[in-house]
């Protein structure tokens, strides 16, 4: 042989064992990589997977926020309309009250009446906001009108002489209004019952120039007027039936 054949029997040779070296090393590079391939797989699909709840969790989360601004949304408006409709309500006892400026132009046979009781409850400055002694007077007051029957309530509201005379109108208003809301809400006064007289005149019950004449006048006067001839009737009548014989209390024979 040669040293030609020689040489390319070597180069043969070499050939073959990088080829199988190649081989080997592919073999290795494929058995070390397929399972990071298939873990690289399970990540995404758990990923995915992961995802897609993630958005289910969301969706719901946001139907139901959704569903609970839409629930808070009505009870807000259920409220709107529940405050309204109390506002309208107290708007419409208020309208049936009487207001004038002398119980004269209003009370037919005013002569008929006389005056039982009265109290007075007064405001802080720029206020038409009854206190817990204000409301404390007013029941004491409260309490002699469950024995009446033909009656009804002069309120007058007054202010002092500070700031513009509108502007006081409006204030002594919103406090005889206080007064009537008040007594007309705990013990069920009927709003016909309430004359509102002199609302937003001055009348002073005492001098402007001191600070207690001032208080004095940011005031609510009630007084509890009582129809004496409608008492004096059912008397009348009560005395006509004793004299006819009617006795309620005796039973009647058969």
């Amino acid at each position: 042989m040669n040293l030609y054949r020689l040489e390319v029997l070597g180069f043969a040779a070499s050939l073959a064992v990088l080829g199988a070296t190649g081989c080997a090393t592919k073999n290795y590079v494929r058995t070390q990589t397929a399972p990071l391939v298939e873990h690289t797989d399970q990540l995404d699909a758990k990923t995915s997977a992961n995802t897609q709840q993630i958005r289910v969790v969301d969706e719901h989360a946001q139907a139901g926020i959704k569903q609970a601004q839409g629930s808070a949304d009505t009870a807000t408006q259920n409220a709107q309309s529940a405050t309204t409709a109390a506002g309208n309500a107290q708007t419409a006892a208020l309208d049936v009250v009487h207001r004038a400026d002398s119980l004269d132009s209003v009370v037919k046979g005013l002569d008929n009446y006389k005056p039982l009781a009265n109290a007075t409850v007064t405001f802080g400055f720029d206020k038409a906001i009854l206190t817990k002694d204000d409301q404390a007077q007013l029941d004491a007051f409260a309490a002699q009108l469950g024995t009446q029957k033909s009656y009804i309530l002069e309120v007058t509201g007054g202010t002092d002489s500070t700031g513009p005379a509108q502007y006081n109108y409006e204030l002594s208003q919103r406090r005889a209004d206080a007064v009537v809301q008040y007594l007309a809400s705990k013990y069920g006064v009927a709003a016909h019952r309430f004359y509102l007289i002199g609302i937003g005149k001055d009348q002073e019950v005492a001098p402007n120039t001191t600070a207690e004449g001032r208080k004095q006048n940011r005031r609510v006067e009630i007084q509890l007027l009582s129809n004496m001839s409608s008492e004096n009737q059912q008397r009348r009548r009560a005395r006509q039936a004793v004299r006819a014989g009617f006795n309620p209390f005796r039973s009647s024979s058969i």
